[in-house]
């Protein structure tokens, strides 16, 4: 009886210990996945799980959102799951996604699996028109999507319609000119059969490289309002905070790069950004959502975050690197000095055993003559002429010896002149090697002073190089600036090559276009184009409008607020030849 209500107690204290738990739904861009996640979890503990489950090492590029009412939200890190407005019902889902979005993806983004992600959601993105890309770069993007997934083009393969199954292309674009799907699988086929012996993981980043430069790509947008009502949109990006007529997502009115803004604030339903000029007038709007408010103030401190990770990971590799060519420009230090010390005893001890050579064979050539003294003066008794033979052999046998010996030395000799020049090849080659480490810690070296641009609260540290500071021949800096122009041209020659491309494209399906179907964003992007602008060169534009002291005027912001009118500032002559880190 004991034992049975001992049995029942233990049960009941092994059931009252299971935490309890429910059901989450995780889904990326190509899965989903479902999560048994304990109540008392915060957003931390799941996100961590989901991105060790993906082996995801990048993870300041992605959250989790969720909807609620019509409006995306994303889930904090700090805050339990089940404290979040998110709905009730079983499983409870969430869709891991980048929510930010790299300015050059080639640099930033290391790990195959980040970019695959990134590629899958940029791709969703532009084919649902969240992102607009004109038809011809549509095309172009096509045929590097196709290479990803279907690898090397094989005619004998890839027959006609093998694509008809494909979403490749926006439907605005399909709908904007008369082609038929074979014509736009013609073209699409063209350009990737050229894609030939790229890997998936590079057609991917081919992909993103063209789409980065597009004006909507990464930016995220909240509607907003000035002092008087005025509908606006505010764009957030990699590289900073732009203002947009509801009517022009591309081209924004007014911008502040990150490194322009002093400050960013919200209070109530009322947003400030304070730029780092105190002379420039401070930016006020509104925002119908408190939500919104909050949010961009959590995408502002999540950007300086990230940024601030990035420069502290940029130190530790520049401190890491710096170490390690310090040890190996010691341990090539010391190599030089073994080879020298080696060459130096090699160089005397060859010496000596020439000289020793050189003594025996005189000593051999002595008993030969002694030999033949002996022989000339020979005694003619018999016992005299039995001396005289036994003389002789002794004096054959220690000339044969000699002889022997001297031969022995005279190799040993050869053998120490080739370890001499042994020595002295490894010794230049040690020297060789210590230039070519010269050569890598003043590369080290400039990348150190691009630490300068690190934000000032981060703990100070200083490059110590006096032990590997070396000159450069005049000879190493032509060969290198040769390389760096050869590069150059080769990009350009590419870059030229694939503008021609698209140019021939574009002039080639012109004639099929309807103009009655383009919309408002085809129109502004052709007006854009023909005045040259880009989503770079309006960033630009405002960057060195600010470095040469251009300032917007605080009747020019007044201005704006109460306007619609987009605000323009006085038009500065640029330099031609001066470039501007976007």
């Amino acid at each position: 009886m004991a034992g049975a209500i001992a049995s029942r107690m233990s049960f009941s204290s092994l059931k009252r210990k299971q935490p309890k738990t429910f059901t989450v739904r995780i889904a990326t861009m190509d899965a989903e996945m479902e999560f048994s996640c304990e109540v008392k979890w915060k957003g931390k503990d799941l996100f961590d799980l989901v991105c060790r489950t993906l082996g995801l090492r990048e993870t300041w590029f992605f959250g989790l959102q969720y909807t609620i009412k019509d409006t995306v939200a994303w889930l904090k890190m700090d805050k339990k799951v089940l404290d979040h407005d998110v709905p009730t019902e079983e499983p409870v889902t969430f869709h891991f996604l980048a929510k930010f979005y790299p300015e050059n993806a080639e640099e930033e983004l290391v790990q195959e699996i980040t970019q695959h992600l990134f590629f899958l959601q940029v791709k969703k993105q532009i084919l649902d028109e969240k992102i607009y890309c004109p038809p011809e770069a549509s095309v172009l993007l096509a045929s590097y999507a196709v290479q990803a997934k279907y690898g090397d083009y094989d005619p004998n393969v890839h027959k006609r319609g093998f694509l008809a199954q494909e979403e490749l292309l926006p439907k605005r674009v399909i709908n904007l000119y008369q082609m038929t799907p074979e014509m736009w699988e013609e073209r699409i086929t063209a350009w990737y059969a050229e894609h030939r012996g790229r890997a998936r993981d590079e057609a991917e980043m081919e992909y993103l490289k063209i789409a980065q430069d597009l004006e909507m790509y990464g930016v995220n947008y909240f509607a907003i309002r000035n002092k008087k009502g005025t509908e606006l949109l505010l764009g957030v990006d990699a590289l900073g905070l732009h203002i947009y007529d509801p009517d022009n997502r591309l081209t924004p009115k007014i911008s502040f790069p990150w490194n322009e803004i002093r400050n960013i604030s919200y209070s109530d339903k009322e947003f400030t950004i304070k730029p780092l000029d105190k002379k420039i007038d401070v930016f006020k709007f509104n925002s119908s959502k408190l939500r919104v408010n909050k949010l961009m103030e959590r995408q502002r401190l999540a950007r300086e975050k990230q940024m601030r990770e990035e420069a502290e990971r940029t130190r530790d590799e520049l401190e890491r690197r710096l170490m390690q060519l310090k040890e190996e420009a010691t341990m090539a230090n010391e190599a030089l000095m073994r080879s020298e010390e080696t060459a130096d005893l090699l160089a005397e001890k060859a010496q000596i055993t020439e000289e020793e050579a050189k003594l025996l064979a005189q000593k051999a050539a002595e008993a030969e003559q002694e030999m033949q003294r002996i022989k000339a003066t020979a005694i003619r008794t018999e016992e005299e002429k039995r001396l005289m033979e036994q003389k002789v052999l002794e004096a054959e046998m220690l000339a044969l010896k000699m002889a022997e010996e001297s031969e022995r030395r005279a190799k040993e000799a050869d053998q120490l002149k080739q370890d001499l020049q042994e020595a002295r090849e490894s010794e230049r080659r040690a020297k060789q090697k210590l230039l070519e480490i010269t050569s890598k810690s003043s590369y080290t070296q400039s990348m150190n002073s691009s630490t300068t641009a690190l934000p000032t609260d981060l703990p100070s540290f200083n490059l110590i190089s006096e032990s590997l500071s070396f000159d450069f021949k005049d000879t190493d800096m032509k060969r290198l600036s040769m390389e760096i122009e050869k590069e150059k041209v080769e990009y350009m020659e590419k870059s030229k090559h694939l503008q021609e491309q698209l140019n021939e494209l574009k002039t080639e399906i012109e004639a099929l276009k309807l103009k009655e179907r383009e919309t408002a964003l085809d129109i502004l992007h052709n007006e854009n184009a023909s005045r040259g602008n880009s989503k770079h060169n309006t960033i630009k534009k405002f960057i060195l409008f600010c470095w040469f002291s251009l300032k917007p005027r605080a009747e020019d912001l007044s201005a704006f607020e109460t306007s619609n009118s987009p605000y323009r500032a006085p038009s500065p002559v640029w330099p031609s030849s001066r470039s501007c880190r976007e």
